[in-house]
């Protein structure tokens, strides 16, 4: 039962709390395309990991985590207006770069499809046996 609490928690973090960096925190340093990807809160609910996917150059993402981490308390009393709890958890941001290593596996998935159509086709067993 915790669980399943913990999981709507986290999800619904996870929706009011890019509700409120899309919409109320206006530093330019935050990247325009930004994703929030995952909330986990821990058990005692006062912490919560924030996992931030930004597109740009690893600039870009060190200069929108620095400048979310500095916006934590904006962003935290912002969400808790949206969200009734007893107390807010502190938020804590990191970057998520799932997207980008899910990316790069597709490329060398694509690089060894290539490789593939480009070898002659020929009998497997016929090059075993010459082997």
């Amino acid at each position: 039962m915790a669980i399943n609490r913990t999981d709507r928690l986290n999800s619904l973090l996870k929706e009011v709390i890019s509700d409120v960096i899309k919409r109320q925190v206006k530093n330019p340093l935050v990247a325009e395309l930004i994703t929030v990807t995952r909330v986990d809160i821990t058990k005692d609910l006062k912490h919560a990991k924030v996992y931030v996917s930004v597109i740009g150059d690893e600039h870009v993402q060190k200069k929108t985590l620095e400048a979310l981490t500095s916006a934590a308390g904006f962003i935290a009393v912002n969400s808790s207006k949206e969200v009734v709890m007893r107390f807010f958890p502190a938020l804590h941001f990191y970057l998520d770069d799932s997207v980008e290593k899910h990316m790069r596996i597709e490329e060398i998935l694509k690089e060894i499809h290539e490789e593939e159509e480009g070898r002659p086709k020929g009998n497997d067993e016929d090059d075993r046996e010459e082997s």
